[in-house]
């Protein structure tokens, strides 16, 4: 019977590594070449930085024509709105003046409208006071103001003066009395007798001027309602 061996290994030291070897980079290109590319990479620098600049000024530039534009938009928009209300304004003006005249005529008429005064039947009670042959041939009175008082005898509705005329000489001084008496009537005096020629002959007329006040019982009333509504 055999014995198994075992081949005998020996072990042996390891080698040293290798040493490393460095190349040296050597740069090949001609100076004028690296000098070239030098001054392409300055250029493109100096390119992009105007092109910044250039777009920086362009946006600008852009930002303030738009808002130079949109100020002109809003001016020309406020100078249009500002006519359009000068027109209205001219329009309003012209209504102005017409409401201002309506209201004018309509304070005019309330104040005739309220001092309307029954002529005919101050006129036919004058004539039926006078004596025979005398009659109303003029008159000169002011109205008076609006009916304010709750007595009417108390205000004055006209003052002013009467012409008579008559063509024989006549007693004024009754006369007067005559018509002192009559519904209305607050005063009345006598102020001047006159006469003078008719036609350039011998035949004389007679004029008697008298001053006369009435108070405001001669009043109709009749447009009081709507001259105050």
């Amino acid at each position: 019977m055999m014995a198994h061996t075992e081949p005998l290994q020996r072990s042996l030291p390891a080698s040293p590594p290798a040493p490393s070897i460095i190349v040296p980079r050597v740069n090949l290109l001609p100076r004028a070449e690296s000098q070239r590319r030098e001054r392409d990479v300055l250029v493109r620098r100096w390119a992009i930085g105007l092109l910044a600049v250039i777009a920086v000024v362009a946006i600008a530039s852009a930002g303030a024509f738009w808002l130079k534009w949109s100020a002109e938009q809003r001016l020309a928009a406020d100078q249009l709105r500002s006519s359009e209300l000068l027109t209205e304004l001219a329009s309003l003006s012209d209504v102005s003046r017409a409401l201002s005249l309506r209201t004018d005529l309509e304070g005019f008429r309330a104040d005739a409208m309220v001092s309307d005064v029954s002529w005919t039947t101050l006129f036919s009670d004058l004539s039926a006071a006078l004596p025979a042959g005398v009659a109303v041939t003029g008159f000169d009175l002011t109205a008076g103001a609006a009916p304010t008082a709750d007595d009417p005898e108390a205000e004055l509705a006209l003052g002013g003066t009467l012409e008579l005329r008559s063509s024989t000489p006549i007693d004024i001084a009754p006369t007067v009395r005559s018509l002192r008496e009559l519904p209305g009537v607050a005063l009345m005096d006598p102020l001047e007798v006159t006469s003078e020629l008719i036609g350039g002959g011998d035949q004389r007329i007679y004029i008697y001027r008298l001053r006369a006040a009435l108070d405001q019982t001669l009043y109709t009333g009749a447009f009081a309602e709507e001259a105050l509504g």
